[in-house]
């Protein structure tokens, strides 16, 4: 049976409880974590984080860069309840929106960074969600993906066996799948670099590129 919407739902509102508390959070997000703030700069002043989760990530963000503003957007009404304390502490520069990463409630060319960190194997429509995170988007923003690194042996069995296991039909692209993804939604400057080690990621970084429509000719 193919992995839906509402199982990721359920998923991520039963983790909420214990989301800040689990040690990925010290080996595993924490580390992409900080690969993505290396990878921002001053220029991203709206920063749309999918599947933001309980926060941690943005408030990292707003902490490290005072004049950007994040909205965190996640599908889990469980998540987004645990981000309140995060959010009051923001005064005003961290906004959350619960809504889907394939239909995105913003306009074009509203950010000028996207982040998404250890959950797009979820998204059961990956390329739909890319296209809209192309959308809202400004001409030569950053999308920023992280996601774990099946490319390798270990890779492999951890992502596309163990975490299928215990979490369902989740499907964690290679790093030619993510590339394709990103130069086929308009994408270029297209990177990646890796975190090895036994939990290992990669992170997929490209710059949104928008038509240009044909000038009008003089009456």
């Amino acid at each position: 049976m193919a992995y839906q919407t509402a199982d990721a739902r359920k998923q991520f509102d039963r983790w909420s409880f214990s989301y800040d508390f689990d040690p990925l959070q010290l080996f595993f997000f924490r580390p992409a974590h900080q690969m993505l703030l290396q990878a921002l700069d001053n220029a991203d002043q709206r920063i749309l984080d999918i599947g933001c989760g309980t926060c941690a990530f943005a408030a990292r963000v707003l902490e490290s860069f005072p004049d950007t503003h994040v909205w965190g957007v996640d599908l889990s009404d469980g998540m987004l309840r645990r981000c309140q304390k995060r959010r009051l502490a923001a005064q005003g520069r961290l906004q959350l929106v619960q809504a889907d990463s394939a239909r995105l409630p913003f306009k074009d060319n509203s950010f000028d960074a996207i982040t998404c960190t250890h959950s797009f194997h979820h998204y059961p429509c990956q390329e739909l969600a890319v296209a809209e995170m192309h959308r809202v988007l400004r001409t030569g923003g950053k999308l920023l993906i992280i996601d774990g690194d099946r490319d390798r042996t270990w890779g492999h069995l951890l992502f596309d066996v163990l975490v299928v296991f215990f979490e369902g039909p989740v499907r964690h692209l290679t790093s030619r799948g993510f590339r394709d993804l990103y130069q086929n939604a308009g994408f270029e400057k297209v990177f990646q670099r890796r975190r090895h080690g036994p939990l290992p990621f990669l992170l997929t970084c490209g710059r949104a590129t928008k038509s240009t429509p044909p000038a009008r000719r003089a009456a």
